[in-house]
């Protein structure tokens, strides 16, 4: 059906009335390619869930987990997507991932350096430091975890890895086998790891996500924290899910203040539910045309940006380019500057990446164009 089809058909300035910080950071001459919001109009069922709670004047504070049919509606989603059976009792609302990221390391985790593989998600490498925490950064082997790096920076005294699963920004989707490999290592050590799953529904292709907890082992040690944020595109509803690994791990979380964990809005738990639920079709045919754009994007870089070098993405709809073979300094800064285009810059990934950029395909086909030529007027295309 057509109404189940995403409707990418959004000129700028409809995009810029509605008044996310995609099209209203930089101003109304910049086109927006930097944070992960897509171009697109909601999920009609997501739609019609959230003007149906407005009618209902659904806009107090949230029901408890237990009454508002989120645990079920994520355990049934997980079960459905991925393969992992969840009990709805282990599924804690919070109002979001990182606020979930945050809740885990301060409940569940040893006061010890956490450990974040890089290039990294930049409020990845923030957290440890609000937290009280130190940071361990570990260089990925191109688009590999180095897992060997990671259990030598546990000897070294790290308590918890954060993990990004699917990567942001490379895109990986990775394997049980890769994952297997860094229970082990975390088994070794004692340490835990927290799971950042917010991209998981945005796998393209044949690819497949495998859920860390999904790794025998794992129950132990492992946190999920995911949304359906990115997948729905609805970051500012403020609704993401704590899956605890265990009884222990999910009574501690529970117990912990009101303060610790606020900020879940009744309406985030609505479109959450709707999307989990009832979405399913609309995802399905999003997915394929992220595909497309990602293919579309290899296509136009070949032809106008050979000198960048770029991998496809598995999973996300962030394409992570190296764009040191343009001889510039600061690439993204180059193309805001030049170009009145904005990309998301390597160097806030981590140390080592000022020549990278973190590229947003999740626009139309005529505005990724438009990206791209703009890119290849600022970097010499």
């Amino acid at each position: 059906m057509a109404d189940d089809l995403p409707d990418w058909n959004l000129d700028d300035d409809e995009l810029r009335r509605a008044g996310s910080i995609k099209w209203t950071f930089a101003g109304p001459r910049i086109l927006p390619a930097w944070v992960a919001e897509m171009d697109v109009r909601p999920a009609p069922a997501v739609r019609a869930a959230l003007l149906d709670a407005v009618e209902r004047g659904a806009l107090g504070y949230p029901m408890p987990d237990a009454a508002s049919g989120l645990p079920e509606a994520t355990a049934a989603f997980v079960g459905r997507r991925f393969g992992l059976p969840v009990d709805p009792a282990r599924v804690i609302s919070c109002g979001d991932v990182m606020a979930g990221v945050r809740l885990t390391l301060e409940v569940l985790c040893d006061p010890g350096p956490v450990v974040v593989p890089t290039p990294a998600y930049p409020p990845f490498l923030q957290v440890p430091e609000v937290t009280g925490r130190g940071l361990i950064t570990v260089p990925c082997r191109g688009r590999d975890l180095d897992v060997e790096a990671i259990g030598a920076a546990l000897a070294a005294g790290g308590r918890t890895v954060l993990l990004s699963a699917p990567h942001n920004p490379l895109g990986r989707a990775f394997t049980a086998t890769e994952l297997t490999a860094l229970r082990d290592v975390v088994l070794a050590h004692g340490a835990r790891v927290i799971s950042d799953e917010i991209h998981a529904p945005i796998v393209l292709g044949d690819t497949r996500h495998v859920p860390y907890a999904s790794i025998e082992g794992t129950e132990g040690h492992v946190t999920t924290v995911l949304a359906a944020s990115k997948a729905w595109n609805i970051p500012g509803v403020k609704c993401a899910q704590v899956i605890a690994g265990n009884p222990a791990d999910l009574a501690a979380l529970r117990a912990a203040p009101l303060v610790a964990n606020h900020g879940t809005s009744p309406l985030g738990v609505v479109a959450t539910v709707a999307a989990y639920t009832d979405a399913d079709t609309w995802l399905d045919a999003l997915l394929r045309d992220l595909a497309e754009r990602r293919e579309q994007f290899g296509s136009l870089l070949a032809q106008r940006l050979p000198q960048v070098s770029w991998t496809p993405h598995e999973a996300t709809y962030l394409a992570w380019v190296d764009a040191r073979g343009t001889g510039l300094a600061d690439p993204s800064a180059t193309a805001l500057a030049e170009a009145a285009v904005m990309v998301h810059p390597g160097r806030l990934f981590g140390q080592g990446y000022e020549g990278f950029a973190r590229v947003n395909l999740a626009t139309s086909a005529e505005r990724l164009e438009r990206i791209v030529d703009r890119l290849a007027r600022a970097w010499g295309g």
